[in-house]
This record gives C-alpha cells, sequence and structure tokens, in this order.
C-alpha cells in the first residue's frame, strides 16, 4: 500500500506520475514576532520598505522574463507589482510597528490578517480567493525580511511541483519544460495556480491538506480528476494509474482532434460554443481547445485587492487587447457584478444581511454612475478592435435595463464628441439569472438584443439554497424541474422575439445535460475553455430529433431522480464510449452527474 494518499481541489485536469520537488516551503511556521524598542522603529519602518522595494525590483525584472509558454502570464506578474505599489498595505504594517512595536515581519502579518478578516465575511468564493493574492506578496516581503532565499531553477530533471502556494512569479522562475503537474496547499479554483496549470496543459491540485508529508524525490502521483495525491505508490497502484494515464491521454487526444471544427449535430444544426474567461491570459487555452469566442468575460479582477478605482485607460487596455486577440470572434463583455460588501475601501461597508441580495452588480453601478460610465467607455472603446458585445448583470426588471442603456447613451454620445471610435452598433444583452427576469423575459427581450442565462445563480434563487452551505448543497440540483422549465420559458420568448439566447454556468459544461440545452433550442453556452472539445463531441455525436424527443420527456417529469434516470438512459443510448470513458476513469464506476 502507498505511504498515504492526500486529497486537493482538482482546478486542471490529467494524471501526472513523477518525482516531488518542494518549492516554497512555508517558512511563514517561523516568522520571527519580536517587540521593538522606540528608538529602533523608524530603522524597522526603514527595514520594511526596503523589503518592499527589493521584492518590486526582483518581481519587474522576472516581468522582463516571461518565457514564450507563459507569455499572457504577464499582468498576472503586474497584479502583484500593483500591489506592492500600493501604499495601503505597507502603511498599516508601519501604523503597527509605530503603536505597538511590532517587529516588520509581524507588522505585515497583522495588517494582512486584518484584510482576511474583512474578505473571510464575503460569501462570493471567487472574491474571497483574491484575497490570496495580497497573502502572496506579502509572504514575498516577509521572507525577504527573513533572508529566505530559494532557487527554482535548480530542478535537474521533470518533476512534479509541490508547494505551500505558487505565484506567477515563481512559474516564470521554474523551467516550464519541466514541470509535470502542480499540488499546492493555498489556493482555489480561480487561483493562478489553476490558470498557469491549465495554460500549459499539465494536471493540477489546490487546498491540499498534509502536503508536508510529501518529501522531495517521493514518487508520487497526481490524480487531477478525482483530487487525489498518492506518495510512494505500490506496484500495483502504479500499474493502474499508467493505465489510466494512458486512457485519458488517447480520449484526450481523440476529441482534441476535432476540437476546431463547427459545433453542429449529425442534422446540421448549429450551435455556438465559447468560453468563460475572468482573464486575458486564458485566451490561449480558449483558442487552442477550439472556443468560438467568449461567451462571458468577468470583468471584476481589475477592481480587486486595490485602494483606488481602475481608469478608464486601464481598463481601456486590457479590454482592446482581449477583442484584438480574438476578433472576428465575440467577446461578450458582462459589466461588474461587484456590490459594497467585496469592492475598494474607498466605497466603505455598508453591513449588509444578505449582500448577495442586496446592493450589487446592475443594482451597484447604477448607485454609482461615474464608476459605471468609466467601465462603458473602456468596453465601447473597446469595440472599435473587435467584435463585442456587452451585457448587464443580475437584471430583475424592464427600468434597470432603461437605466443602463441611459448611462451607455450617455458615454456614446462623449466619445462621439471626442472623436472616440466605437461601435455604435454593438450588441447589448442582459443576464437572466433572477426568477423575476424568468418571469418577464418576454419583456425584457423587446429591451436587448440577445439574453445570457446564468444557471449558477439561478438555480440558487429558484431553489432557495446555498451550494456553498454543505448543509443544503444536496439540493442544488442543476436538473431540477423548476430549473428547467425557467431556462425553456427564457429560451422561447427570447425566439419569439427573435433574438438569440446563451447559456452559461456549470449546465453547459457537463456533457449530459448538452442534449437537453439543445432540445430546447439554445443558440450558444459558454463554459471553462477545457471543457470545449468534450462538449463539441457530444453535440457533433447527437442530431436534435432525439434532443427534441429527449426534452418532450423530461418537461413531464415531476421530479429530479425521474429526469436523472431519462438522462442516464440517453447517454448509455447514444454516447457509450463516453460512458465507458468516464466509467474506467472515475473511481467505483461513478458517471459525472
Amino acid at each position: 500500500m502507498a505511504d498515504s494518499t492526500l486529497t486537493g481541489i482538482p482546478v486542471a485536469t490529467g494524471i501526472a506520475i513523477g518525482k516531488a520537488f518542494f518549492v516554497n516551503r512555508n517558512h511563514m511556521a517561523n516568522l520571527p514576532r519580536q517587540i521593538v524598542a522606540a528608538e529602533d522603529m523608524p530603522a524597522e519602518i526603514e527595514r520594511l520598505r526596503a523589503a518592499f522595494k527589493s521584492v518590486e525590483t526582483e518581481l519587474a525584472a522576472i516581468r522582463e522574463q516571461v518565457p514564450e509558454e507563459l507569455k499572457s502570464h504577464g499582468s498576472l506578474i503586474d497584479t502583484h507589482l500593483m500591489m506592492l505599489k500600493d501604499p495601503k498595505l505597507a502603511g498599516a504594517s508601519e501604523k503597527y510597528i509605530e503603536t505597538l512595536g511590532l517587529n516588520a515581519a509581524w507588522a505585515l502579518e497583522k495588517a494582512v490578517s486584518d484584510q482576511e478578516a474583512t474578505f473571510e465575511a464575503i460569501k462570493d468564493q471567487y472574491i474571497r480567493e483574491r484575497m490570496q493574492d495580497v497573502r502572496v506578496v506579502a509572504e514575498k516581503v516577509q521572507t525577504k525580511l527573513m533572508g529566505v532565499k530559494t532557487d527554482l531553477s535548480s530542478i535537474s530533471g521533470r518533476a512534479i511541483i509541490m508547494a505551500h502556494d505558487l505565484t506567477p512569479a515563481d512559474t516564470v522562475e521554474l523551467q516550464v519544460d519541466k514541470i509535470m503537474a502542480f499540488a499546492t496547499v493555498r489556493g482555489g479554483k480561480t487561483s493562478h495556480t489553476g490558470i498557469m496549470a491549465r495554460s500549459l496543459g499539465i494536471p493540477a491540485l489546490v487546498g491540499v491538506g498534509r502536503l508536508e508529508e510529501v518529501h522531495d524525490g517521493d514518487l508520487v502521483i497526481i490524480d487531477g480528476l478525482t483530487g487525489k495525491i498518492v506518495i510512494n505508490p505500490t506496484e500495483s497502484e502504479l500499474a493502474e494509474y499508467n493505465e489510466r494515464a494512458a486512457l485519458f491521454e488517447d480520449y484526450t487526444r481523440k476529441i482534441r482532434r476535432h476540437c476546431h471544427l463547427p459545433a453542429e449535430t449529425f442534422d446540421g444544426s448549429r450551435v455556438m460554443v465559447q468560453a468563460n474567461i475572468e482573464l486575458v491570459e486564458e485566451v490561449t487555452a480558449v483558442l487552442d481547445n477550439g472556443g468560438e469566442g467568449v461567451g462571458l468575460y468577468r470583468t471584476e479582477y481589475a477592481y480587486l485587492n486595490r485602494t483606488t478605482l481602475p481608469t478608464e485607460e486601464e481598463l481601456a487596455e486590457k479590454y482592446i487587447d482581449l477583442a484584438a486577440i480574438m476578433s472576428p470572434r465575440k467577446v461578450v463583455f458582462r459589466t461588474l457584478d461587484l456590490g459594497s460588501d467585496k469592492f475598494i475601501a474607498s466605497y466603505g461597508e455598508l453591513n449588509e444581511t444578505n449582500p448577495a441580495m442586496g446592493l450589487r452588480a446592475i443594482r451597484f453601478c447604477l448607485k454609482n454612475p461615474q464608476l459605471f460610465k468609466t467601465q462603458l467607455r473602456a468596453i465601447l472603446r473597446a469595440s472599435a478592435y473587435g467584435n463585442v458585445s456587452l451585457m448587464f448583470p443580475m437584471i430583475s426588471g424592464v427600468k434597470e435595463v432603461r437605466q443602463a442603456k441611459a448611462w451607455l447613451a450617455q458615454a456614446k454620445a462623449e466619445l462621439r464628441r471626442e472623436g472616440v471610435d466605437y461601435d455604435p452598433d454593438m450588441p447589448i444583452g442582459t443576464m437572466i439569472e433572477l426568477p423575476a427576469a424568468v418571469m418577464i423575459a418576454e419583456f425584457l427581450a423587446h429591451e436587448v438584443d440577445f439574453f445570457s442565462i446564468g444557471t449558477n445563480d439561478l438555480i440558487q434563487y429558484s431553489i432557495g439554497v446555498d451550494r456553498t452551505n454543505r448543509h443544503v448543497s444536496y439540493l442544488y440540483q442543476p436538473l431540477h424541474p423548476a430549473t428547467l422549465r425557467a431556462i425553456k420559458l427564457v429560451v422561447d420568448a427570447a425566439h419569439q422575439a427573435g433574438i438569440e439566447v446563451s447559456l452559461c454556468g456549470e449546465v453547459a459544461s457537463d456533457p449530459f445535460c448538452v442534449p437537453i440545452l439543445l432540445g430546447m433550442g439554445i443558440d450558444s453556452i459558454s463554459m471553462t475553455p477545457q471543457a470545449i472539445p468534450g462538449i463539441k463531441r457530444i453535440i457533433r455525436q447527437t442530431n436534435m430529433h432525439d434532443c427534441r424527443l429527449l426534452l418532450k420527456d423530461v418537461l413531464e417529469c415531476r421530479t429530479v431522480s425521474r429526469i436523472n434516470n431519462l438522462v442516464m438512459d440517453n447517454i448509455f443510448k447514444h454516447f457509450p464510449e463516453e460512458v465507458t470513458f468516464f466509467s474506467s476513469l472515475l473511481e467505483n464506476d461513478e458517471l459525472p452527474s
């Protein structure tokens, strides 16, 4: 039997078998905590400032050495450079030196802990994970203060990288051709480690507990499908995983072979398969996986972990890059989906009991029109460089759409007067993610050019369940009859008004839910880039006649279990190779649902 088995969160799929190489072991366990005498405080503050400056200089140098394979990740390093230059973190640390007499490393730790306490109250997983960027930057400064040195370029052969955390700069310093997989203690599904691993096409796990049990040179298996790490596996375990790795590689090769072909059913029905992204750096993965556009570009990242608002120029530069790279493919920009609970410090705290249903998304933007108009101007400017669309999140009524369009019209008028190019016919859409929007879809359809159904929120709000709450997460059912009927209602309303409707969310990337969506007449679906080849394969193997028959039966079902049974019957009948693949690859012959 193997020495032990660890578990983590898979953020990049695949299986890797190789020797472990540990970098950046957690030096914070030995963080010095000392009280500084009053006369030594000025020197301690200078030491802190010097450490910040030194890390900034090092990162700037690394930024210039980004290899071609990771060229698009330069802006991730830019994010950390921006944090180092932001006076908020250093200023709070200096205050603790002056008022409490803490040594520099301890003072910085206290400042970061204060920020973490604020972020912990935020329910949104994506926003919470952005706090890790602050922690990473702080630990680089603390490592500098402690005099700890790490040599990330000393790997002698191909290895599986183990770390407490990995930053974009760490990955640049590593020799990418020698990296087989990543495993880190820190991180979440949207962390940089996952983004970089997916870009390199290697498996990765984050949030791994007890990673200290792994030692340099240990033979380890990284299972990016089930989230397992096997330390020093037995011969039988090695044989089993070698077989599974070969199976995964064969299937991946097969689905990628045709991933750049159109997503078209046997009987000629065309569906656009696009990607959801949050960083321009993910464009490489979109194109490599056959993505036909960006169906959802989340614009929140540029506003997080900072004390000042991004300027129009900052936003326009990123947006123009994305539009130009993807042109002539479509890019759909979602305007800010943030609230005061997760925004920059200058907007203060509203102390809302339930921020998820409070002043967020379009509500927040309409309450802060200057902020909103700055983003609208940046998106409009990007529309001159590519195939750009814009959509508003969390719409609950016609009035909100009209107010948002009025601000957009004002932004257009300003740019026109200034002689700045933009696409005057840029399509405008709304997210359909609230039950209220579903019920008035026929009204909303006459206000916009397209709908985008956000199933993750729609499921939560329509069923009344927080999927992150383990006590009720079992109620989060994508195939709930209410959810499917809501989607069908929206699709019908859109098509009756002559506009297109797309769907994003986890349902879109579930290969066994896709036939139901096709039967409804969804025009495009949007998902993580890595899911695109498999979904395209499913679409190309089916026909609309069968999809409509399945949908008819599904809409007559009264329970989730009955719908699941119909879906499984459809899988076994029409997709036998997928059944064989998943049952062989996943433990206990469990098919994904």
